[in-house]
């Protein structure tokens, strides 16, 4: 049985759009705001914040109008266009279908909080030592660069096909 390809991009969205907004109504709900509680040992850390601006605070001292446009208004049309080209492309892979699908769904996740809350809720952050250091993100965080990784996926698996499809062409030997 193979799956509607409309099926899979709202499914996706809708099942990331949920685990963003269950953790984050958990987290509201049960971690006490800025204390930081230890999941495992120093490496996984919890800790409920309210970041009024965009990746690690950015933008949080904008003046309200600009935050408006540029931390609203923007992602909106951005996401937008992004659904609609995965909805009208019918070229994809299903790495890029997948991807899209979650970064869309982690980008909702947060416009929902901005859009409610006035700021986004992040809470996990992890830290290997000094070697590898996180700021405070949340589960649409993790959407986006899981959708980000997919897509990077799919680019170099089809630059690797590209390469072979040319050297086999190049070599007089038809595909």
């Amino acid at each position: 049985m193979k799956i509607s390809k409309y099926v899979l991009v709202f499914g996706l969205i809708l099942l990331n759009i949920a685990c963003d907004q269950v953790s984050k109504v958990l987290v509201r709900k049960n971690v006490d705001y800025q204390v930081e509680t230890q999941l495992i040992g120093d490496t996984f850390i919890m800790t409920n914040v309210e970041n009024s601006g965009a990746f690690l605070g950015l933008g949080s001292d904008l003046n309200p109008t600009v935050k408006l446009i540029v931390l609203l208004i923007l992602p909106v049309v951005v996401l937008f266009l992004a659904l609609r080209y995965l909805l009208i492309n019918k070229h994809l892979d299903q790495w890029t279908i997948v991807g899209l699908s979650f970064v869309i769904g982690g980008g909702i996740g947060n416009i929902y909080d901005r859009i409610m809350y006035g700021s986004v809720t992040d809470f996990f952050h992890i830290d290997f030592g000094g070697v590898f250091r996180t700021g405070i993100f949340n589960m649409a965080d993790v959407s986006v660069m899981v959708g980000m990784g997919c897509i990077l996926m799919s680019a170099i698996l089809n630059r690797k096909q590209k390469t072979t499809d040319d050297s086999v062409s190049s070599s007089g030997v038809e595909n």
